[in-house]
């Protein structure tokens, strides 16, 4: 045979091979989605809360809360308490999210001014979070295995692959038709999502500004959540981060979001 026939040949057959490989390491959409709910996370984790609101003139509200987070068996409690302004302090709010993805979210709302804890119903979900940008259901988290999830494109993003991937949701129970999301390989924090309607119509764009490792664990310390249509945002800032204090589950109770933290 030809020599450069020849090597033509094992030029295309190491092409080839390498191709598979390619092909091979690179995730699907529900693995990149998997990994990023089963982000290693310390055992709890309590902190403070920066909410602010900001409408498109500039004009800011601004809230402080105080957050506790724990994992206990197969469900990750959460714990929001308000303590400013005035007319926010003592809210509470309470969300349990399970690893069965047949079990949805439960969660739970103090209002101070009607003395009771009040469930927040499937059908609430969907609604604002104490005016902010986010919903009841953005609180929580959705089980990846509920959706179709694909990886439309890669891109890079302070030196790591960072993968595309587009979700769609599959039940009816959520404002969401899809969303895009673009996750930062093996740290799998999703940097940048958006949010559109069942008619493919953009609703909202979250952004992680600000993320580290402390600790260990990659944790999210600055996002903002922008309305498409409004041009309103929410951004959250947490500071002040504790992990692996001992947080007990008695913690996650409706009686302690009518008393506080004693």
């Amino acid at each position: 045979m030809h020599r450069t026939k020849q090597f033509l040949i094992v030029t295309l057959l190491v092409a080839a091979v390498a191709g598979i490989g390619l092909a091979q390491t690179r995730p699907t959409g529900l693995e990149v989605m998997t990994n990023v709910f089963e982000r290693p996370l310390p055992d709890d984790m309590e902190g403070a809360l920066t909410m602010t609101l900001e409408n498109a003139r500039g004009d800011q509200r601004v809230r402080s809360v105080r957050q506790y987070v724990a994992q206990f068996n197969e469900v990750e409690k959460k714990l929001l308490f308000f303590t400013a302004p005035a007319d926010v302090r003592d809210t509470a709010f309470m969300n349990w999210t399970y690893d069965d993805p047949s079990e949805s979210d439960d969660q739970w709302i103090y209002l101070p001014a009607l003395r009771r804890v009040r469930r927040i119903s499937a059908e609430k979900k969907n609604d604002s979070f104490m005016g902010s940008d986010f919903t009841y259901e953005d609180l929580g988290e959705r089980h990846p295995d509920l959706d179709t999830h694909r990886v439309t494109g890669t891109q890079t993003a302070d030196g790591r692959t960072v993968y595309v991937v587009e979700s769609v949701l599959e039940d009816g129970t959520s404002a969401y038709g899809r969303t895009v999301s673009w996750v930062a390989d093996g740290i799998w924090i999703g940097l940048r999502r958006e949010f559109y309607d069942r008619s493919g119509n953009l609703l909202k764009t979250l952004e992680i500004e600000e993320y580290q490792e402390i600790d260990g664990f990659w944790t999210i310390s600055r996002m903002t959540m922008t309305n498409a249509g409004s041009g309103h945002s929410t951004t959250m800032e947490l500071s002040d981060l504790r992990f692996n204090t001992g947080i007990e589950e008695s913690t996650f109770t409706e009686r302690t979001m009518t008393r506080g933290i004693r």
